[in-house]
């Protein structure tokens, strides 16, 4: 019998107030499953690592290689984890910052593409990232990454 692990994933999840009020940066998941949807298409910038890294140290790595960009410094505001709907649990912290992101560059993933062709294709990890209000983050997060944005309300207030 295998036993297959439990994927794990940590991320950085920026916010700003502006006079339209509080605004939090997602990146919109890259690739051609993703290319034409928008309700569950958008994440906190995260991905994986192993259980022997820390989870704050990935989260970290993870922003710069999902951006292309340093991750901010600043107070972090533990979120906890969610579990996701394919069973992968995720960790966040919130960082207050407004960085620079004309650096935008991001990592990228091989994929098969068209399926079963033989045909291996790069794609952008995130094709883009947007700051955008909570309510508008409510309805295109992963369903499972919503109770981060409740996380950061009760700390924000």
């Amino acid at each position: 019998m295998t036993v297959r692990a439990t994927k794990r994933s940590a991320g950085l999840l920026l916010f700003r107030h502006t006079d339209e009020g509080l605004q939090v940066l997602l990146g919109h998941m890259g690739g051609p499953l993703w290319a034409k949807k928008d309700a569950g298409a958008w994440t906190v910038p995260k991905g994986e690592y192993e259980g022997d890294e820390p989870a704050w140290e990935a989260a970290r790595r993870e922003f710069r290689e999902e951006l292309g960009i340093a991750p901010p410094d600043g107070e972090a505001l533990a979120l906890g984890e969610v579990v996701q709907r394919n069973g992968k649990i995720v960790t966040a912290w919130a960082v207050a910052a407004d960085p620079d992101l004309s650096g935008f560059s991001p990592g990228s993933f091989a994929l098969e593409w068209p399926p079963r062709s033989g045909r291996v294709q790069e794609f952008p990890e995130l094709d883009r990232v947007e700051w955008v209000g909570v309510d508008r983050a409510r309805e295109v997060l992963v369903t499972a990454q919503a109770a981060f944005l409740d996380r950061l309300a009760e700390h924000t207030g």
